[in-house]
């Protein structure tokens, strides 16, 4: 079930003798920029100091992620091309877990001088790829020389009216839902942690995440009382809820879904399958709450309850072991 395989192609191929350097900075910013399409609403795109996008909302949500080459992504697991998209990926989730809907994308990227210019092409290409997922374009940016390849992606998003969905809602007596995977991704750093490239199903959700976009607004609509993504992880992510809310949340395992083929994959590399889907990080997965009695928005599936108190159980009783990811841990 499990295959060892050779790593993807990286920044060290020699497909494309051409360097960023050769072609200078703005050489580089019209080539991945050039010819793209953008949503309606931007009046002003890629070319002058700044660009321009309409807000009809009156208030704009704004969104920052960094990531950085070995810490966040590694070339011999991803291509550029799928670094490029789970980039975007993991910025656009968090537009949607504040109930909004992305309105487009500022891009910073700091690289190597010897970058090959194919690696950019493909990078930027996966990011725009995704972008246009949920009908966006990179509006604008900025490139720099680095020792490291790190990518800096802010995300802008509109409410359409509604009052955004934070952290700080959730009530007791609330329903616990999630909309979108767990555990996968989790799943697939563990095999590719151990040399495998396989299988390609598990290993391509940690490459490129699949967040439940719609799922967002659908959820605000609906009336959820709080919500997030899980990028760190259900359970401490759900803290993040509890603690801003000053509530506790008990997750009902009978309720939590645990796929067959993350059993399998666990079964292989002796790992629990429950554990990666209760602490894996990475998915993108939305994670809400919603008032008693009210019927939850399609694709969301129910988890566990709010009630008075604080922290996070699961069955009633702590869970042994972390709960999640945490930077400088």
């Amino acid at each position: 079930m499990l295959k060892e395989g050779r790593s993807q192609l990286g920044p060290d191929s020699s497909r494309d003798a051409q360097t960023v350097s050769q072609l200078g900075e703005f050489g580089l910013i019209d080539r991945v920029t050039a010819g793209r399409p953008q949503s309606p609403g931007t009046l002003l795109g890629p070319g002058d100091d700044a660009a321009v996008l309409a807000a009809p909302d009156g208030r704009v949500v704004a969104t920052t992620d960094v990531l950085v080459e070995q810490v966040h992504f590694r070339f011999d697991w991803s291509t550029p091309h799928q670094v490029g998209r789970k980039a975007v990926a993991v910025n656009l989730s968090d537009i949607a877990a504040m109930g909004a809907v992305p309105t487009g994308l500022l891009v910073g990227l700091a690289c190597s001088p010897d970058l090959p210019v194919s690696v950019a092409d493909e990078l930027v290409g996966g990011m725009w790829e995704e972008a246009q997922q949920v009908g966006i374009g990179i509006i604008g940016g900025d490139m720099v020389s680095a020792t490291s390849l790190t990518i800096s992606i802010t995300a802008l998003g509109d409410l359409q009216g509604r009052k955004p969905v934070t952290r700080s809602g959730a009530r007791p007596g609330d329903v616990v839902a999630v909309a979108g995977r767990l555990g996968w991704s989790a799943a697939g750093l563990a095999v590719l942690g151990r040399g495998f490239r396989s299988p390609v199903a598990v290993v391509g959700a940690h490459r490129v995440p699949e967040p439940p976009y719609a799922a967002g607004p659908q959820a605000a609509v609906a009336g959820a009382t709080s919500m997030m993504d899980t990028s760190d992880g259900l359970l401490a992510d759900l803290g993040h809820i509890a603690a801003a809310s000053q509530v506790a949340i008990d997750i009902r395992t009978e309720q939590v879904e645990v796929p067959q083929r993350l059993n399998e994959v666990a079964s292989a590399l002796g790992a629990d399958a429950r554990h990666w889907v209760l602490t894996g990080g990475e998915d993108q997965a939305l994670v809400a709450t919603f008032p008693p009695g009210r019927p939850l928005p399609e694709g969301w599936r129910a988890l566990g309850v709010v009630a008075e108190g604080s922290g996070v159980t699961v069955d009633g009783g702590e869970y042994e072991g972390s709960a999640g990811w945490e930077h400088w841990r």
